[in-house]
């Protein structure tokens, strides 16, 4: 059994905003993505990091392959355009995979994963098939409009995160039924459960989180540098 390491790197970053797509800006001197790649580099579970992403940013990720040694990045595939189309690119690219194999989904810009809510999605997933790495929802919730109409039940809530890790078989059948039903999730967690299997919950992290703004560049150097 194999487990391949999926990481869509082909995001233009809109909501971050400026020319440099998020996951190639520099913290303390390192890419965003190299912090990423290099959470998978270390756990021994991992056998293969496979990235999807714009092939005008291939020459520089091959660039940092070789700078830090991240040796188990051994596909650069061209991302398509949306994020479900970059993991599916990934996914047909594993050649001669077995059923069993499993595949771990990441967010390039997610690169405070710790080794172990990693270890534990992938020993899960062994067991359980798909995982969704999350964490429950802490704060109050609120529906509403420019007013608070209704207060919700935050007991079932849970924040999904990455990884995702699945079987490759389940992940494959579901990506393939998505394609040919024209559907859109927001994750692959969300394929896997519409293909009807069940999809395991594992505890995250709130520091697992995605930088998705300025504020959220500016917490991760804060931490790293702690």
């Amino acid at each position: 059994m194999k487990t391949y390491a999926i990481i869509p790197s082909g995001g233009d970053s809109k909501r971050f905003g400026g020319e440099t797509p998020k996951q190639y800006l520099k913290v303390n001197g390192k890419e965003l993505l190299v912090y990423t790649l290099e959470v998978f580099q270390h756990c021994e579970l991992i056998d293969e990091i496979i990235i999807a992403a714009k092939e005008s940013y291939f020459d520089l990720i091959n660039e940092l392959k070789e700078k830090h040694n991240i040796d188990k990045l051994e596909k650069l595939i061209e991302g398509g355009a949306t994020r479900q189309a970059s993991v599916a690119n990934a996914l047909f690219s594993i050649n001669n995979p077995n059923e069993n194999d499993l595949v771990a989904v990441h967010d390039a810009a997610r690169p405070l994963l710790s080794q172990k809510v990693l270890t534990d999605s992938i020993n899960s997933a062994k067991k359980f098939d798909s995982v969704v790495v999350a964490i429950t929802a802490r704060d109050t919730l609120l529906k509403g409009n420019d007013f608070v109409d209704d207060y919700v039940d935050r007991s079932n809530i849970w924040y999904a995160q990455t990884p995702q890790v699945f079987k490759y078989h389940i992940i494959n059948q579901s990506m393939e039924k998505a394609i040919d039903e024209n559907f859109t999730g927001t994750d692959e967690s969300m394929l896997v459960n519409k293909a009807g299997y069940k999809v395991k919950f594992v505890k995250g992290e709130s520091t697992n989180f995605k930088i998705t703004t300025q504020d959220d560049i500016t917490l991760f150097a804060s931490l790293i540098q702690r």
